[in-house]
């Protein structure tokens, strides 16, 4: 029999391939294989809201061939994500390669591995509509909302400007911030500090805190002086002392939003950088032969739930007992309730099998793979782990009518600390009372201190800070703005629109935000407001649950919705936008004028205003200042010319390594790859084998005279012949194997790992 399993991506594909038999094939749609389309609506409102999807442009020969392949199969099996994107890529896949219902299967898995791969073939269902419906939902929202108002944008503001339901509530937030932060008005506060010995001479630490009626705000150098003037001279006698044993409890594991938050502040990376770190480590990464070749090492890493399975629940168990001892573990499994709203599909995000510890395998993961990897995996242990025992104490100290006060903790058992300890912020909304002090001297009841030195400090009051990725996502799930998929492209959007810009970690919106906010504001209040978005939201998980109908939630909104958009429309006193230019000092080289700044999908720019006249461009500094003229970054010149403009090209660095560029980017985007020498000489020509990337940016191996020679090879050539046929022998690409091409051999070696994942040094 054959079975056709789809995938979403060939990462996943790979690793899947090598859990299944040989009687199942298993390719990768790449992502989604149709949409609405660009060039219009798309949404037929007249008629039940009907969706008109085509096939995504350059998708055709993938389809052709998906068509291909499940019309020689027995069984399909659609095996995309866990979620409603996931169902509904399925269920576009079902259509666009008019699948029969006989013979077509839903299968989904919370996590990359054998045991649950192997029981999702063994359990497939059908296509949950509900689901499907839930995303289809939020996709023709999102297109109404975008394609309806942005013509008001363009009348109004600038042409080329979208909107977006989600993005826009998003963005109002951040601009609201930087509001706050503008009429914020300082004030002055004052606080003591005094320094005292015990009777046997111990020194500590002391802030006043106000008297036996209270605490005492102190807001002027007045206030302080009259507390200072009552200590002065005066004795320090201990009022009360309050020690006792009290248990913190781990944090729970991560969901999406604590993840995000948790490795923003600890690892300092971006959400987008989180998310695409965590899929690799869902779809799987080549550990070692040793240890089962290519695994699955997270579950499923786009969840609300705190839910932990049984089985994992009883592994973190023993191992937590076997490597910490039994006092590690609690008597009762700890278990963690999910908020009201959530979806609870799958498990929280935890490692896929304890085995792999992230010290073990970290020679197979890059830097960003290994510090994720170990968040994850502490977090989770932590969770499952005793609590801490903290020996805490407090004491009273009265002077002059006054009362200073100290107080923190020592840890007498440190429990699921040996191996986690939240961050500063999440730790004190989670446990926050005591801070951790050093061991306090013995002090009773009644003892007489010595006063060291009594300081006083003039502080003033700080405006609310500006929003980071992680207390931007913080916020939005409070809110219930959005939803764990969600989180990410929210804020990816609206940087690469030029809503808001980076500063440091901190966000802050741009003239273009302000102006386009306070516009919806004025005319579509409901789109930018927080209740109406979370209550659209919870709305999409009823459908989701079958309580609504697709039609239901959008034939509501849409009601109100088409008057907002009929009175913004027909609004007279609407007027269009000023939308202020930041000019910089540099003169335009090509025509005289004064260069301006504006946002572009890598950043900020300095451009000529006189544009499409003149399109010069100059990048601007690492500051974010604008550079003179011939200060741009010294590039290595070569002796290429851009067949595109004529301009040299210069050598320089990206991401994948070394390019030729033209030294006009970004006004002329022409590159070149520089293909590495791996030494081998094509078998074909004799000509020299070198390393490539696809499309995909996905490394491969072809002669340096393609397309006159057609050698080519995903897997890696080596400078070695096939003992049995004495033809090329290869390094299987993911795999620690030589393996022979020549079909009629079929030569095959296990070998030792050269590198993380079987391609030498590439």
């Amino acid at each position: 029999m054959s079975n056709l399993v789809i995938v979403e991506s060939p990462a996943k594909a790979n690793t899947i391939k090598s859990y299944l038999g040989s009687n199942y094939k298993v390719v990768a749609s790449k992502g989604h294989v149709r949409d609405l389309p660009k060039s219009t609506l798309g949404v037929d409102i007249e008629n039940g809201f009907a969706a008109k999807y085509i096939n995504i442009r350059g998708k055709g020969e993938l389809i052709t061939e998906l068509k291909k392949e499940a019309k020689n199969a027995d069984k399909v099996f659609l095996a995309t994500d866990p979620d409603r994107e996931g169902e509904a890529i399925s269920w576009h896949l079902a259509n666009a390669l008019k699948l029969p219902g006989e013979k077509t299967y839903r299968v989904t898995f919370n996590e990359i591995t054998k045991n649950a791969i192997k029981a999702a073939i063994k359990a497939p269902r059908d296509i949950d509509m509900d689901l499907v419906n839930s995303q289809q939902t939020r996709r023709i929202l999102d297109r109404i909302v975008g394609y309806k108002t942005s013509p008001i944008l363009w009348k109004n503001i600038k042409s080329g400007l979208s909107a977006g339901r989600v993005q826009s509530v998003t963005t109002r937030i951040i601009v609201e911030r930087e509001e706050e932060i503008r009429a914020f008005v300082p004030s002055e506060y004052w606080t003591i500090e005094a320094l005292l010995n015990n009777t046997k001479g111990k020194s500590f630490k002391v802030s006043f805190y106000g008297d036996q009626k209270g605490k005492i705000e102190l807001h002027n150098k007045a206030d302080a002086d009259k507390v200072l003037a009552a200590v002065n001279g005066a004795p320090f006698i201990v009022t009360s002392v309050k020690k006792a044993v009290r248990s913190r409890n781990p944090a729970p594991p991560f969901i999406t939003s604590s993840l995000q938050q948790e490795a923003s502040r600890k690892l300092g990376f971006q959400s987008q950088r989180i998310m695409r770190v965590a899929q690799e480590l869902y779809e799987g990464i080549h550990i070692g032969s040793e240890n089962g070749g290519v695994q699955g090492l997270i579950t499923y890493m786009r969840t609300d739930s705190l839910r932990i399975s049984k089985e994992a629940g009883e592994a973190a168990a023993a191992y937590i007992k076997t490597k910490y001892g039994n006092e590690y573990a609690p008597e009762v499994r700890r278990e963690y309730k999910s908020k009201a709203n959530a979806q609870d599909a799958h498990e929280a995000i935890r490692p896929s099998n304890l085995k792999y510890e992230p010290d073990k395998i970290k020679s197979w993961l890059t830097p960003d793979q290994y510090k994720l990897y170990k968040l994850i995996w502490d977090r989770f242990l932590a969770s499952q782990m005793a609590s801490a025992l903290l020996d805490t104490v407090s004491a009273d100290i009265e002077s002059g009518g006054y009362l200073f006060r100290t107080g923190g903790y020592t840890v007498k058992f440190p429990g699921y600390m040996v191996v986690y300890e939240a961050s500063e912020e999440e730790n004190s909304e989670e446990n926050g009372e005591h801070k951790k002090i050093n061991k306090l001297p013995e002090i009773e009841k009644d003892e007489r201190l010595t006063a060291k030195s009594v300081t006083p400090e003039q502080h003033f009051t700080e405006p609310p800070p500006r929003y980071t990725e992680a207390s931007l996502i913080k916020f939005l799930e409070e809110k219930g703005i959005g939803r764990p998929s969600t989180y990410t492209p929210i804020i990816t959007t609206i940087l690469a629109r030029g809503y808001i810009s980076r500063e440091g970690k901190s966000l802050r919106p741009t003239q273009l935000g302000e102006v386009t906010t306070q516009l919806m504001e004025e005319s579509f209040p409901n789109i930018v407001d927080y209740e109406f978005t979370a209550q659209l939201e919870d709305e999409l998980d009823g459908i989701e649950s079958g309580a609504h109908s697709m039609n239901e939630v959008l034939d509501t909104f849409y009601r109100d919705f088409a008057k907002s958009l009929e009175a913004a429309e027909n609004n007279p006193n609407l007027k269009k936008a000023d939308l202020p230019q930041e000019e910089t000092d540099i003169i335009c080289d090509k025509c005289g004028r004064r260069m301006i700044i504006k946002n572009g999908r890598y950043g900020k720019f300095a451009a000529c205003p006189n544009y499409p006249e003149c399109k010069n461009t100059r990048p601007l500094g690492k500051d974010g200042k604008p550079t003179e003229p011939g200060a741009e970054k010294k590039y290595e010149k070569t002796d290429m010319v851009c067949e595109k403009c004529g301009a040299e090209m210069v050598l320089r660095t990206g991401r994948f390594g070394s390019f030729y560029a033209c030294i006009n980017y970004p006004t002329c985007k022409n590159t070149k790859q520089i293909h590495k020498d791996i030494g081998v000489p094509c078998p074909l020509c004799g000509g020299k084998i070198v390393v490539k990337r696809s499309k995909n940016k996905n490394v491969f191996y072809s002669c340096e005279n393609y397309p006159t020679c057609g050698f080519s090879s995903w897997d890696l050539p080596l400078n070695e012949t096939c003992p049995q046929c004495g033809q090329m022998l290869f390094r299987k690409k993911g795999k620690s194997q030589l393996i022979c091409h020549n079909e009629s051999c079929g030569y095959k070696k296990d070998t030792e790992p050269e590198g993380k994942n079987g391609e030498g040094d590439e």
